[in-house]
């Protein structure tokens, strides 16, 4: 039982992070605000008030991670929300066209960018300072300050809810359902992860630590289950947070078992090193910054479903939020680390935070001196945790997923051995 303990801490309180942080504050305020924030309409306002912020994080990471920054995340949310409000009204189309043309709008405008960083050569941090300039006044242009409602289907995307359906089961349904497919998921990668490192002939975690690790966050899944299922009548788990959990799955997926992941590690890494293993620098570049712009659009699209409509103020300091959620999830400043679900939790550590200091009643003030002294905080203690030569908490809970970048170049070298050309020199211009 000790082992097995030990293995699933793995070196200490210190390596649970933002992990211990967020329940820290979630049981401060919970205490500290007679319950008010454990609440099925407090975590649902959580979810659907900060969801675009988790969103953008989404993408703000593999930015990070490939050396990389985006200032015009805000921006380009904001011209797309306006786009897709007046095209709506104006061209009479049907919604989901409207969303399909947002998001195009918000890939073209990546691609525009990534051009200009990857073929150009142009800093990422000047093409998005440049575009932050550049698409809040398109914006303000485009919709001549005023403020352009948006049909009632996509204010559901921001601020609706799973439906209720089938017999009486005292939590909504929809919501139960999603709630057994998570547990489902998390107990079947159990088995999975061990069965295949046995075959590949890895040391396989102890069996009580699979199962605590399994039971650990199956509890958790069934709380959040009866959490958001309880609510009044007519709520339930938000859709924004149903669209959120399918952009962490999809890009987690990419960024840990897929080929274009470990590449945009190995760029961050070391772009000296991810160039000689082959490594096509300049398509990591622009994918990333394209991806970016194109959840930033989606972003927008979700953030107008829940203000009802789009305005020229919306966008405004959300590339701040993003980022800072991103290195309070623990990616490294230097690029080359950093997860999916770490940004989420650092994300959530801001919502939390905010929610909670709304609901004791501290002023803005103080709220923006907390946030920035707890960002400030939490990069320190990434910088000590590598100095100390400690993993991050992510990766023993997602166990074979967080790893350095060093080991992504090494992978990447081998993948792609056979796309090595000759002159490794010429590789290294090209990229």
């Amino acid at each position: 039982m000790k082992e097995a303990l030990k293995q699933l801490v793995s070196g200490g309180i210190r390596q649970f992070g933002m992990v211990i942080a967020l329940v820290v504050l979630i049981a401060y305020f919970q205490f500290s605000t007679g319950g008010k924030v454990l609440t099925p309409s407090n975590a649902q306002n959580i979810i659907n008030g900060n969801s675009y912020i988790l969103i953008l994080a989404v993408g703000m990471v593999l930015v990070i991670i490939a050396g990389h920054i985006d200032l015009s995340v805000g921006s380009v949310a904001a011209v797309v929300g306006i786009t897709v409000a007046i095209t709506i009204r104006d061209w009479h189309l049907q919604w989901w066209v409207g969303v399909l043309l947002g998001l195009a709008v918000g890939l073209a405008i990546g691609a525009w960018q990534g051009a200009w960083v990857a073929y150009v050569g142009i800093p990422g941090f000047i093409t998005t300072l440049a575009g932050m300039l550049i698409f809040r006044g398109m914006n303000q242009y485009i919709g001549k300050n005023n403020t352009i409602p948006v049909p009632e289907e996509i204010q559901k995307m921001g601020s609706g809810y799973l439906p209720s359906w089938g017999p009486d089961t005292v939590l909504n349904n929809s919501t139960l359902l999603l709630g057994i497919i998570g547990i489902a998921f998390v107990l079947w990668s159990a088995v999975r992860t061990n069965t295949k490192a046995k075959k590949l002939g890895l040391e396989a975690q102890l069996p009580l630590t699979v199962i605590l690790r399994a039971v650990l966050l199956c509890l958790v899944i069934a709380y959040l289950t009866f959490l958001f299922g309880s609510g009044r009548e007519g709520t339930s788990f938000p859709i924004s947070g149903c669209i959120l959990l399918f952009l962490v799955i999809v890009y987690s997926f990419i960024a840990n078992r897929t080929i274009t992941g470990r590449h945009v590690y190995a760029v961050g890494g070391n772009r000296s090193a991810a160039a000689l293993s082959g490594v096509n620098i300049k398509r990591v570049n622009f994918v990333v910054m394209a991806n970016m712009s194109l959840l930033a659009a989606l972003a927008g699209i979700v953030f107008t479903g829940r203000s009802t409509a789009s305005g020229p103020g919306d966008g405004t300091g959300w590339e701040l939020d993003a980022i800072a959620a991103v290195f309070i999830g623990g990616a490294a400043v230097s690029g080359g680390v950093g997860t999916v679900v770490g940004s989420v939790i650092g994300g959530l550590v801001m919502a939390v935070l905010n929610n909670g200091l709304a609901l004791k009643g501290i002023g803005s003030d103080l709220t923006q001196m907390i946030k920035g002294m707890v960002l400030l905080l939490a990069v320190a203690f990434d910088v000590y945790n590598k100095v100390q030569g400690r993993p991050s908490i992510f990766g023993l809970i997602f166990k074979g997923k967080g790893k350095r970048a060093d080991e992504l170049v090494a992978e990447a070298s081998v993948e792609d051995s056979a796309a090595v050309p000759v002159d490794a020199g010429e590789t290294a211009a090209r990229g």
